[in-house]
């Protein structure tokens, strides 16, 4: 049975993969730890995925295409998604910056668009803002 069979609604299997990704993130360090699992189960829940699916992706959540969304705004929120995953435990390690790279190009981002949406989201989530980004962020 292929994944579309399993997953036949378009918007639940964009769901699925996107959970997938970001349980991939949680799980490229090696084993998920507390605050990764409470984001997780966070994310099972807003993306409507079942106590099944969920089992299903995390014993091997590299096997879920990523299902780039159009819109700007859908990407965007996508990886703010994935940076939510990845500072759960407040650091990116280096294997989580290679594997946010390959999503960021995976949801349609250029590789010079990729870096900066990673570089900017790593300063953010980080708590490194200076005044004038902090300053731009609260006036919008």
């Amino acid at each position: 049975m292929s994944f579309k069979d399993l997953y036949g609604n378009s918007q639940h299997r964009k769901n699925v993969a996107h959970f997938a990704s970001i349980a991939s993130l949680a799980s490229v360090d090696g084993e998920v730890n507390d605050a990764e699992k409470v984001v997780l189960d966070r994310f099972a829940r807003k993306l409507d995925i079942t106590e099944t699916e969920y089992k299903e992706v995390m014993k091997n959540p590299g096997a879920y295409p990523i299902d780039p969304p159009t819109s700007l705004d859908r990407r965007l929120e996508r990886m703010y998604d994935l940076f939510k995953i990845i500072f759960a435990d407040h650091d990116i390690d280096d294997d989580e910056r290679v594997l946010i790279k390959k999503y960021a190009i995976g949801l349609g981002y250029s590789n010079e668009s990729a870096d900066k949406v990673i570089t900017r989201s790593i300063v953010i989530f980080g708590g490194k803002l200076d005044f004038e980004d902090y300053a731009m962020l609260v006036r919008k």
